[in-house]
């Protein structure tokens, strides 16, 4: 799908590897596609949030999938030359364009860089490492690996894959009766201890050695019972004792591992007084993050991340601005994807409701895509001057949201 010819042209080439429909990254904004030849290796759900001044799309079914994006980068590098960057945004792709640029000399993270944000138990291995507080880890090897293991922790205890996101594949057990019905893969996984402390989640840029700037979210609900049902969302945090806890251990997390500047979307337990780690991405949030950092606090993270893959130095914070308080809320599809929508209630314009929300009118599909936060069955964003009146309007939108769907057809694998 060729927007515009390469030729001879001396313009640098740029390829962006991107699966989402929805506008997270407004690609057009963070480099002028006039002074550079951008391509795309994009899903076809993903072709709406392609600038028309793209210079070349290459379709693939999946972006994580290697073998389909090295083969689409190199369509694109015989028709306009070798990549002078390649960037890639969403979790699920970070190492396929750490691996792309490390095949085509292109400067970057390579996956050794970023493999410590991938794979959990090797980010656990630097946390404990550096004596921070973590649940109980272990890599799981077999059934009897994991009794082992609750032998000494006891139960529950979380099972997770290594490398993963939106908490796909992720159980929890409470004894070994659930394990015994429990099917182990051959996929790496990892038992951990469980912690029942609330989990916040804190978003931001790490310098290299502090944080430039962050927010911290408390979830209502967690992103495991979102795969099991429940609506799940977040309300920033004006408390500024809580705060100050978390951006102090968010703080020495990220200097445990790494001392490059990084975008971050880190979870945490906490308990009141003591933040303990549980996973971190080297990634601007997902879900209505970056909408709400751009509306609510003047700050474009999916900027900031695009400008650290270009090598750039990315843009501080406003000094000034209004200081308001933002929430979210996902709330599930309706049926299986993929689906037809028969029944959707707007939510906007309630007292108390969100100020923006996105939803599929009636008769759309809702597709099965990767892009799991972002094709659900209602997404919401809050406003308000402090997180009760946040928190209020989300627990309101989530009572009287309504939305049904009927199954359809499924065409392709994605």
């Amino acid at each position: 799908m060729t927007r515009a010819t390469g030729g001879d042209d001396a313009r640098p080439h740029v390829v962006v590897i991107n699966r989402w429909r929805e506008h997270y990254a407004d690609y057009h904004r963070y480099l002028d596609h006039s002074t550079h030849r951008v391509t795309y290796v994009s899903t076809e759900i993903g072709l709406s949030s392609v600038p028309p001044a793209a210079t070349d799309i290459a379709l693939v079914d999946a972006t994580d999938d290697l073998p389909q994006a090295r083969a689409a980068l190199a369509e694109l590098v015989s028709k306009y030359g070798p990549p002078h960057r390649i960037v890639a945004l969403k979790e699920d792709d970070l190492l396929v364009g750490a691996q792309l640029r490390e095949e085509w000399g292109v400067p970057g993270h390579r996956p050794a860089d970023l493999l410590r944000f991938r794979d959990k138990f090797l980010m656990g291995q630097a946390i404990a490492a550096a004596g921070l507080p973590i649940p109980a880890f272990a890599t799981v090897t077999g059934p009897e690996s994991v009794l082992d293991f609750a032998d000494i922790h006891g139960w529950p205890v979380v099972i997770k894959p290594r490398i993963g996101s939106s908490s796909a594949g992720v159980v929890v057990l409470d004894g070994p009766a659930a394990l015994a019905s429990f099917e182990l893969t051959d996929e790496p996984m990892l038992v951990q201890a469980f912690n029942p402390h609330p989990i916040h989640h804190v978003d931001g840029v790490f310098t290299g050695t502090d944080l430039a700037c962050l927010r911290v979210s408390r979830y209502v609900n967690t992103c495991l019972g979102f795969r099991e049902g429940s609506f799940l969302g977040s309300v920033e945090v004006d408390d500024p004792v809580v705060i100050g806890a978390v951006r102090a251990a968010a703080t020495d997390f990220l200097r445990a591992l790494t001392d490059r500047p990084t975008p971050l979307h880190l979870e945490v337990f906490f308990d009141g007084e003591t933040c303990t780690f549980l996973e971190v991405g080297a990634r601007a949030g997902g879900s209505e993050i970056p909408f709400i950092w751009r509306d609510l606090h003047g700050y474009d993270l999916m900027r900031a991340a695009f400008d650290l893959q270009l090598g750039l130095e990315p843009q501080l914070p406003p000094t000034t601005r209004v200081v308001e308080v933002g929430g979210w809320l996902l709330i599930p599809a309706p049926a299986a994807r993929p689906c037809r929508i028969t029944e959707v209630t707007s939510m906007v314009g309630g007292q108390p409701g969100p100020y923006a929300e996105a939803l599929l009118g009636v008769g759309e599909i809702l597709p099965e895509a990767d892009a799991y936060y972002e094709h659900v069955g209602g997404r919401f964003r809050f406003r308000g001057r402090s997180s009760a009146e946040v928190a209020e309007a989300l627990e309101a939108t989530a009572k009287g949201f309504r939305v049904s769907a009927e199954p359809v057809e499924r065409v392709g694998a994605r």
